[in-house]
């Protein structure tokens, strides 16, 4: 496995997928890199030179990934929900944050249903 930005990248997938597993890469930024870089996006990880590999480096180190982007977003988030915002707010109650509807769907951010017994009479 090749590693790239402190990732092991998949050996047998072509390196434009590859590149995806990083987090804050994604397929427009890779093949972008890839451009950067003069590598073909068909090339499997596993035919590439330490060369291109070390290219390839280069230019992902030109991006905020992994470790610092994860640390940046974290600490945006905690911002929201210090200052009091409608966004922070949602954060807090772990609920969508979006504007998305949240009488029937959003079950990804309240989690599983609670429902209560009914009361007889």
């Amino acid at each position: 496995m090749a590693r790239i930005a402190g990732v092991d990248v998949p050996r047998d997938k072509r390196i434009v997928i590859s590149l995806t597993y990083v987090y804050g890469i994604g397929n427009s930024t890779a093949k972008k890199i890839l451009a950067d870089a003069g590598v073909s996006e068909n090339t499997r990880v596993r035919d590439l030179t330490e060369d291109e590999l070390a290219r390839i480096r280069t230019e992902v180190n030109k991006y905020t990934v992994e470790g610092d982007l994860r640390r940046e977003v974290s600490l945006n988030i905690k911002r929201l929900i210090e200052i009091g915002s409608y966004r922070g707010i949602r954060h807090r109650r772990g609920l969508p944050v979006r504007g998305q509807n949240t009488k029937n769907n959003s079950r990804t951010r309240k989690g599983p249903k609670r429902t209560v017994a009914g009361k007889k009479k």
